[in-house]
């Protein structure tokens, strides 16, 4: 019976696309703070809070 180990430089590979993952999903992160704090973007974020907001004050 045969068992499969990693090799010896395959120990850090997962820890490594760990920190890869983390670094793109702050990327995209960034991104979209930097779209709804500017221009149409936030103008966009304003509109739907105020939809949010009406709605919610509907309700009551």
């Amino acid at each position: 019976m045969s068992t499969s180990r990693p090799l010896a430089g395959d120990a850090g590979q997962a820890t490594t696309e760990y920190a890869l993952v983390l670094l793109a999903a702050a990327f995209v992160g960034l991104l979209v703070i930097g779209w709804a704090t500017t221009g149409a973007g936030a103008e966009t974020v304003g509109r739907l809070f105020d939809r949010i907001m009406r709605a919610v004050i509907e309700q009551t």
